[in-house]
């Protein structure tokens, strides 16, 4: 028998799924790491284990400490739960601008929940900084200690991608993939998948998908960390180099305006039983962006992030998609709203330079 003892022995060894619309749509085979099959529905359980296994083995974590944490959501509800399995507690920081699905999941999986107003990472009270601040105060009176994660500079969560992540991809390709595509929120997952396929196949084409709104795709094409326009996109998007990112650079970059993202994640659910987040739509379609750039006949792997009913209230709501002037798919029309569209023609947008 084969017997996993606790969420975290359950931890990875996801599937990969072949994308059907994408592949045919490219020539190449597109394959999706389906990471909303973790435990906590997410990429981000890999981090959290990884987080809080290097501060035990560093001796600043005890059974009864507590984990503090600013996140957007996913790596939050990755630490609560594998904090509860370890018999630690959570405090997670949140922007209050993220979804109330996520909000909701936090609070059900027993954290304490502090929503602060979404400001810059230069603003001190940004959710990033505040959650550092709060550890550092809390961690002056916790008998079993009290660690800051600190996701986006703590190198453990690229390292869980080295160790984990990428070795599965490989694994499972049988090292027969010519690329890899995601999106960046830490950096953790670009960088540390990036790198574990690097080391076994130092040609294979390693891509950034980065949403409107995040600076990296200027720094990777011009050197310049420059953002412009928005994205609804949730937990990617970053404006600096994290210490994730630290030492690694994609070999291409890729904008995908939301419009271009948004109908591919109503497109994999429509048609290919997969409800994912927005995150994954940004993903895909950078697996697509890919796919033109290579040509036909090559094998592709991106991140399937997290599950889509974490963002109902937002992605999958007519009213705000209308208001935010995306598209919205036939079967969440309402009157007087615009009728779905189908992946878009990019002939009509603007495409990275390749």
């Amino acid at each position: 028998m084969t017997i996993h003892h606790g969420i975290v022995d359950a931890i990875g060894n996801t599937p990969l799924i072949r994308l059907k619309k994408a592949s045919e749509l490219t020539g190449c085979t597109i394959l999706g790491k389906a990471e909303f099959l973790n435990p906590g529905q997410s990429v981000k359980d890999r981090a959290a284990l990884y987080i809080i296994r290097d501060a035990e083995r560093r001796g600043e974590l005890r059974p009864g400490g507590a984990i503090v944490e600013g996140t957007a959501g996913n790596t939050g509800i990755g630490l609560t739960l594998v904090g509860n399995a370890l018999g630690y507690r959570t405090v997670i920081v949140i922007p209050e601008t993220q979804s109330a699905e996520k909000k909701d999941m936090l609070r059900l999986s027993g954290a304490e929940l502090i929503e602060v107003p979404a400001v810059p990472y230069a603003n001190p009270d940004n959710y990033v900084r505040y959650s550092g601040r709060l550890a550092q105060s809390l961690a002056a009176t916790e008998p079993n200690g009290a660690i800051w994660a600190n996701q986006f500079d703590n190198t453990a969560n690229r390292q869980a991608h080295i160790e984990t992540t990428g070795p599965e991809i490989w694994s499972q390709t049988e090292g027969r993939l010519d690329g890899f595509v995601c999106s960046v929120g830490t950096g953790g997952t670009l960088a540390g998948i990036g790198t574990a396929l690097r080391e076994r196949k130092p040609d294979v084409v390693i891509g950034l998908a980065d949403p409107m709104g995040a600076a990296l795709y200027s720094y990777y094409m011009t050197g310049e960390l420059k953002a412009e326009g928005s994205s609804i996109t949730e937990g990617v998007g970053q404006s600096r180099i994290t210490g994730n990112l630290e030492g690694f650079s994609p070999d291409i970059a890729f904008q995908i305006p939301d419009e271009e993202a948004i109908p591919v994640v109503f497109d994999l659910l429509q048609h290919e039983g997969l409800c994912l987040g927005a995150s994954s739509g940004m993903n895909v379609a950078g697996a697509i962006r890919l796919a033109e750039h290579l040509g036909p006949g090559h094998t592709i792997v991106t991140i399937l992030a997290d599950f889509g009913t974490r963002y109902q209230s937002k992605l999958f709501n007519p009213e705000f998609l209308c208001a935010k002037g995306l598209p919205v798919p036939s079967w969440l029309e309402r009157p007087n709203h615009r009728p779905a569209v189908d992946y878009p023609n990019r002939s009509n947008l603007d495409q990275a330079p390749q």
